[in-house]
């Protein structure tokens, strides 16, 4: 689900290393003593990142690289195959130094297509080593565990089930307790553990447990649905180099749905948030717009998750700090998630560890706010705000879908949305293009509100109250 939308981002121009059982409860004075005067004791801040996809994998690759702090993952699934659109910028293949084996297909043309089947392909602006990555993430997401793992950081297969946080944390040292289950080879049942760590990332995901902890706050979520489908090998030909977009009130009320290539299969899928009981019926919606092109193909696997729709209240509380979905990084309108997910816990991690120092202090809640989120806000908080007023614009009915996808056919739009997606940054616009462009996007919806058939009415009052 986590694709940017092609032509829509156009109009974006620690602790001790003690066993859990340990008693000693003065030990992060006693750490930071060991630290500052080189003693032999060898006692670190213990960093605990729970949650091994991309903003843990990442966030935990940078804390493994302080040999002053003592790094721990906790992942609870280690095969975990999220269901996710899978697509990747160009430019986090090079900045994360994500190898070709984790690209499973290199997409260099994007077929839309409207409410009423008008179809649109665009991908002419493209330089030819330029497209975008589609990956598994049960691969990708081992790849970026992996080398944290080899950076040093320790990877616990388990699952946190809470953390006792101390009532004075924000103006102490005083550590927290984790509370879980790790699961060993072969068992599916879980052995209970507790661990005391100095500092907690949360990148657990929308259902995240830190931010339970924490008290962050709720927010709305979208429902992706996903079904991975092998189809017959004439017609993966087609979707080689190419991945769909489908809009319509069919497929979603609020979003899209997708056809995106992986190494031998489709992901086939959709998501809405303001009718998640429907979700099904948009999903045999999606698969019968696609028809002839999926024809034969065979369900192998069905996933389904929530997608945060906007950020947390609150991401960093004393020494915990959200990332990724915990905290509420999905774009609007696209649904993209995977880079920022990465970007954030590479980003915390890095201010943190800066913070402290070699291992020598552990950083305060302010500092962490006038760091790490001070500099993601600044650098991505005006695309979130940019794409949700555009999600509100264009896919609020079919007559704006209509008009979305006759406006890709534009090669200015296709120039600005590629060069935005692929490098995170804002090219040099051509203010009379710009100019242009607004008349043809005022004509473009004029024409669509004229020809479009009217959206279903649907209500689901109680679901539509629900939060993470």
């Amino acid at each position: 689900m986590k694709f940017s939308i092609i032509a829509v981002t156009s109009f974006v121009s620690v602790a001790t290393a003690f066993s859990p059982n340990s008693s000693f409860l003065g030990k992060t004075t006693v750490a930071r003593n060991a630290v500052s005067s080189g003693s032999n004791l060898d006692m670190k801040y213990k960093v605990a990142v729970v949650g091994g996809g991309p903003s843990g994998a990442c966030a935990a690759e940078i804390f493994a690289q302080e040999k002053g702090i003592d790094t721990v993952m906790f992942e609870r699934k280690l095969d975990n195959a999220k269901p996710c659109g899978g697509a990747i910028p160009l430019c986090m293949v090079g900045e994360f130094d994500i190898p070709e084996s984790v690209v499973d297909r290199k997409v260099r043309r994007m077929n839309l297509v409207s409410p009423t089947g008008v179809e649109v392909s665009i991908g002419d602006t493209l330089q030819p080593d330029e497209y975008i990555g589609m990956c598994r993430r049960e691969i990708m997401d081992k790849y970026l565990r992996d080398r944290a793992i080899e950076y040093g950081a320790q990877c616990i297969n388990g699952l946190v089930t809470s953390i006792d946080v101390p009532a004075d944390h924000a103006s102490t040292n005083n550590p927290y307790t984790i509370h879980y289950q790790e699961f060993q080879e072969g068992s599916a049942a879980g052995v209970a553990k507790t661990m005391d760590v100095d500092l907690i990332i949360g990148a657990d995901g929308a259902n995240s447990r830190v931010a339970k902890a924490m008290d962050a706050g709720q927010y709305n979520f979208a429902i992706a649905f996903q079904e991975r489908i092998k189809i017959p090998d004439d017609k993966m030909k087609f979707y080689e180099e190419m991945a769909e977009m489908y809009v319509g009130d069919d497929v979603s009320p609020d979003f899209y749905g997708w056809v995106f290539p992986k190494y031998d299969h489709v992901g086939v899928g959709t998501g809405t948030v303001v009718n998640r009981p429907a979700i099904k019926q948009y999903q045999k919606a999606i698969r019968d717009r696609a028809g002839d092109k999926i024809a034969g193909g065979k369900i192998i696997k069905v996933e389904a998750h929530p997608i945060p729709e906007h950020y947390r209240p609150r991401r960093v509380q004393g020494r915990m700090a959200l990332v990724g979905d915990a905290a509420g990084y999905v774009t609007k309108c696209s649904g993209e998630g995977i880079y920022f997910a990465a970007k954030s816990g590479r980003m915390a991690a890095e201010e943190i560890v800066k913070l402290m120092d070699g291992g020598k202090r552990l950083p305060t809640q302010e500092e962490i706010e006038k760091t790490y989120l001070k500099k993601y806000d600044k650098a991505y908080g005006p695309t979130y705000a940019v794409l949700d007023i555009l999600q509100k614009v264009f896919y609020s009915n079919n007559g704006a879908r209509e008009a979305f996808v006759e406006l890709c056919d534009s090669k200015y739009v296709q120039q600005v949305t590629f060069d935005s997606y692929l490098y995170k940054r804002v090219q040099g616009n051509n203010p009379l293009d710009d100019l242009k462009l607004l008349g043809e996007t005022i004509g473009c919806l004029i024409k669509g509100y004229s020809n479009a058939k009217p959206d279903a009415v649907f209500s689901n009052p109680v679901e539509s109250q629900k939060r993470l």
